[in-house]
Protein backbone atom coordinates (compact mmCIF):
# COMPACT_ATOMS: atom_id res chain seq x y z
CA UNK A 1 0.00 0.00 0.00
CA UNK A 2 0.98 3.55 -1.16
CA UNK A 3 0.91 6.61 1.16
CA UNK A 4 2.03 10.48 0.71
CA UNK A 5 1.16 13.64 2.66
CA UNK A 6 1.81 16.82 1.09
CA UNK A 7 3.23 19.62 3.18
CA UNK A 8 -0.68 20.69 3.87
CA UNK A 9 -1.54 17.78 5.52
CA UNK A 10 -3.15 16.47 2.39
CA UNK A 11 -3.06 12.74 1.90
CA UNK A 12 -3.01 10.40 -0.98
CA UNK A 13 -3.31 6.73 -0.33
CA UNK A 14 -3.94 3.25 -2.42
CA UNK A 15 -5.82 1.68 0.66
CA UNK A 16 -8.68 0.32 -1.26
CA UNK A 17 -10.49 0.51 1.90
CA UNK A 18 -10.26 4.14 2.75
CA UNK A 19 -11.79 5.01 -1.39
CA UNK A 20 -15.23 6.32 -0.60
CA UNK A 21 -16.84 4.95 -4.12
CA UNK A 22 -20.28 6.44 -3.66
CA UNK A 23 -18.40 9.50 -3.30
CA UNK A 24 -16.10 8.19 -6.84
CA UNK A 25 -19.55 6.94 -8.63
CA UNK A 26 -21.49 10.71 -7.71
CA UNK A 27 -18.24 12.78 -9.15
CA UNK A 28 -17.70 10.35 -12.42
CA UNK A 29 -21.58 10.05 -13.21
CA UNK A 30 -22.41 13.92 -12.43
CA UNK A 31 -19.60 15.62 -13.17
CA UNK A 32 -17.36 14.16 -16.02
CA UNK A 33 -17.59 14.14 -19.64
CA UNK A 34 -16.65 10.17 -19.88
CA UNK A 35 -18.51 8.23 -17.31
CA UNK A 36 -21.75 10.01 -17.28
CA UNK A 37 -23.61 6.34 -17.68
CA UNK A 38 -21.88 4.40 -15.77
CA UNK A 39 -23.90 2.86 -12.67
CA UNK A 40 -22.39 1.91 -9.30
CA UNK A 41 -21.63 -1.42 -10.54
CA UNK A 42 -19.54 -0.83 -13.09
CA UNK A 43 -17.54 2.07 -10.62
CA UNK A 44 -17.40 -0.68 -7.86
CA UNK A 45 -15.56 -3.06 -10.62
CA UNK A 46 -13.39 -0.74 -12.18
CA UNK A 47 -11.88 0.26 -8.84
CA UNK A 48 -11.51 -3.49 -7.75
CA UNK A 49 -9.45 -4.30 -11.06
CA UNK A 50 -7.65 -1.13 -10.51
CA UNK A 51 -4.98 0.70 -8.51
CA UNK A 52 -7.22 3.35 -6.48
CA UNK A 53 -5.50 6.45 -5.24
CA UNK A 54 -7.36 8.82 -3.01
CA UNK A 55 -6.49 11.97 -1.43
CA UNK A 56 -7.76 13.32 2.21
CA UNK A 57 -8.37 16.15 3.28
CA UNK A 58 -5.72 16.90 6.73
CA UNK A 59 -8.79 18.69 8.59
CA UNK A 60 -11.26 15.15 8.79
CA UNK A 61 -9.86 12.63 6.55
CA UNK A 62 -12.79 13.35 3.68
CA UNK A 63 -11.93 12.20 0.05
CA UNK A 64 -11.25 14.81 -2.23
CA UNK A 65 -9.91 13.93 -5.62
CA UNK A 66 -9.36 10.11 -6.88
CA UNK A 67 -7.43 8.47 -9.71
CA UNK A 68 -7.46 5.34 -11.17
CA UNK A 69 -4.85 3.30 -12.29
CA UNK A 70 -5.17 0.10 -14.88
CA UNK A 71 -1.96 -1.49 -15.07
CA UNK A 72 -0.28 -4.94 -14.99
CA UNK A 73 2.36 -3.77 -12.71
CA UNK A 74 5.40 -4.48 -14.70
CA UNK A 75 5.06 -3.36 -18.19
CA UNK A 76 2.18 -0.88 -18.63
CA UNK A 77 -0.29 1.43 -17.55
CA UNK A 78 -3.04 3.66 -18.14
CA UNK A 79 -3.82 6.67 -15.84
CA UNK A 80 -7.77 7.41 -15.89
CA UNK A 81 -10.79 8.98 -13.45
CA UNK A 82 -8.98 11.95 -12.09
CA UNK A 83 -11.21 13.83 -10.60
CA UNK A 84 -10.91 16.61 -8.04
CA UNK A 85 -14.04 17.74 -6.18
CA UNK A 86 -14.54 21.07 -6.92
CA UNK A 87 -14.71 22.95 -3.87
CA UNK A 88 -10.62 21.55 -3.19
CA UNK A 89 -9.71 23.19 -6.88
CA UNK A 90 -7.01 25.61 -7.02
CA UNK A 91 -4.64 24.11 -4.52
CA UNK A 92 -2.57 22.11 -6.85
CA UNK A 93 -4.06 18.48 -5.98
CA UNK A 94 -4.82 17.95 -9.26
CA UNK A 95 -0.73 18.07 -10.61
CA UNK A 96 0.16 16.61 -6.48
CA UNK A 97 -2.39 13.54 -6.97
CA UNK A 98 -1.16 12.74 -11.15
CA UNK A 99 2.42 13.13 -10.05
CA UNK A 100 2.47 10.93 -7.11
CA UNK A 101 0.64 8.32 -9.42
CA UNK A 102 3.60 8.35 -12.07
CA UNK A 103 6.26 8.16 -9.37
CA UNK A 104 4.11 4.60 -7.75
CA UNK A 105 3.79 3.50 -11.10
CA UNK A 106 7.42 4.16 -11.99
CA UNK A 107 8.84 2.55 -8.29
CA UNK A 108 6.84 -0.77 -10.45
CA UNK A 109 9.36 -0.54 -13.27
CA UNK A 110 6.57 0.72 -15.44
CA UNK A 111 8.07 2.98 -18.84
CA UNK A 112 5.34 3.22 -20.54
CA UNK A 113 1.98 5.02 -19.37
CA UNK A 114 -0.86 6.66 -20.98
CA UNK A 115 -3.53 8.75 -19.90
CA UNK A 116 -6.49 10.40 -22.46
CA UNK A 117 -7.85 14.19 -21.62
CA UNK A 118 -10.01 16.53 -22.87
CA UNK A 119 -9.54 19.28 -20.69
CA UNK A 120 -6.35 18.87 -18.64
CA UNK A 121 -3.34 18.84 -20.87
CA UNK A 122 -1.84 21.69 -18.98
CA UNK A 123 -2.22 19.77 -15.44
CA UNK A 124 -0.29 16.55 -16.86
CA UNK A 125 2.11 18.51 -19.20
CA UNK A 126 3.35 19.66 -15.74
CA UNK A 127 4.38 16.28 -14.62
CA UNK A 128 6.02 15.15 -17.68
CA UNK A 129 3.20 13.94 -20.58
CA UNK A 130 3.57 15.12 -23.56
CA UNK A 131 0.98 14.52 -26.98
CA UNK A 132 2.11 11.00 -28.31
CA UNK A 133 4.91 11.65 -30.77
CA UNK A 134 4.03 8.50 -32.75
CA UNK A 135 0.10 8.83 -33.23
CA UNK A 136 0.51 6.26 -36.09
CA UNK A 137 1.50 3.56 -34.03
CA UNK A 138 -1.43 3.88 -31.76
CA UNK A 139 -4.72 2.05 -32.61
CA UNK A 140 -7.97 1.65 -30.71
CA UNK A 141 -11.13 -0.34 -30.65
CA UNK A 142 -14.32 2.25 -29.03
CA UNK A 143 -17.26 -0.42 -29.32
CA UNK A 144 -19.38 2.45 -27.67
CA UNK A 145 -20.99 3.31 -30.63
CA UNK A 146 -21.79 7.05 -31.60
CA UNK A 147 -19.06 9.64 -32.65
CA UNK A 148 -15.53 9.25 -31.71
Amino acid sequence: MFTLTREDGYLVSTDPERLDLDRVHHWLTTDTYWAREWDRATVQRAFATSIGFGVYRPVDGCQVAVARAVTDRATFAWICDVYVDRAERGHGLGTWLSGAVRDQLTEFGIHKILLDTDNAHGVYAKIGFVPLQQPDRWMQLDQRGGPG
